[in-house]
């Protein structure tokens, strides 16, 4: 009796087991509604899985199947297949230059698909179209689908240069020296020399009387920074030349009066 009921639920569970499953029927070459339904009668589902041009079968019929035909899976275990979209009837637009938004758009009115974009940091139009696959006006794509390579200068590395030597160079000339390397200049005025120091006074010989400094009552009134000088000559530079700058650094001048420096040359 034992040995009975264990064949016994043997063969019920093992029934249980097929009961739930279900057997993948042969869909390459049905239309999509055909596969619907032939997928449905044995309890499963239909995942579109992709689309592709065929020159063998007809647009929206199955190129493709997984689990192949014969297969057995669980109820309502999804089958993926692919589409034929017949053959290939548009060619590929040119998209060079285009922003991504405009390629896109062409896409879609040609009645293909916007595929992969890569972005390629560079310096170059924002987000313009650098180049795509398949290649303008091919023939035979297998796919619809058009991937994008498109600039992206936000994350392109600033190009590095060597700091010119701007000494001795007017404001003028120094600022255009400056600009050829996306560089902008920020001047400040030599600061006034300090006047030499009083000599002390004769001896005599009465002591000398401390002088009591002047009392003012008059309320300080703070002066307003000078405006930063837009001439004069080059004394003084940082960074120092020779060094490493990149685009948009700031350099920091110190400007003397015009003439200044030749004055200063033919002092004795």
């Amino acid at each position: 009796m034992l040995v009975v009921a264990l064949i016994s639920a043997f063969i019920a569970m093992r029934l249980a087991i097929h009961g739930r499953e279900a057997v993948v029927p042969p869909l390459t070459g049905l239309t999509v509604a055909e596969a619907e339904s032939a997928a449905g009668r044995e309890g499963l589902h239909l995942a579109l899985e992709n689309r592709f041009y065929s020159a063998d079968l007809g647009v929206g019929r199955i190129l493709a199947q997984d689990p192949p035909a014969g297969s057995r899976v669980r109820r309502d275990w999804p089958v993926r297949i692919i589409e034929s979209l017949g053959t290939q009837r548009v060619n590929v637009p040119d998209l060079a230059g285009k922003s991504e938004r405009e390629a896109a758009i062409t896409v879609r009115r040609l009645g293909l698909e916007p595929g992969v974009v890569a972005r390629l940091p560079i310096e170059a139009d924002s987000d313009a179209v650098l180049a795509q696959t398949p290649t303008p006006n091919s023939g035979g794509a297998d796919s619809p689908r058009v991937s994008l390579l498109v600039s992206d200068p936000e994350d392109a590395p600033q190009p590095a240069y060597v700091m010119p030597s701007l000494v001795g160079l007017s404001y003028a000339a120094a600022t255009a020296r400056a600009a050829t390397a996306g560089l902008h200049m920020v001047a400040e005025a030599e600061p006034p020399a300090q006047p030499a120091p009083a000599a002390p006074a004769a001896m005599s010989g009465a002591p000398a009387q401390p002088i009591a400094p002047a009392q003012s009552t008059a309320p300080v009134t703070p002066q307003p920074e000078p405006p930063p000088p837009t001439s004069g000559t080059v004394l003084a530079q940082t960074p120092a030349p020779g060094a490493r700058v990149q685009k948009g650094d700031a350099v920091h001048v110190t400007l003397g009066h015009p003439g200044a420096t030749d004055a200063a040359a033919s002092t004795p």
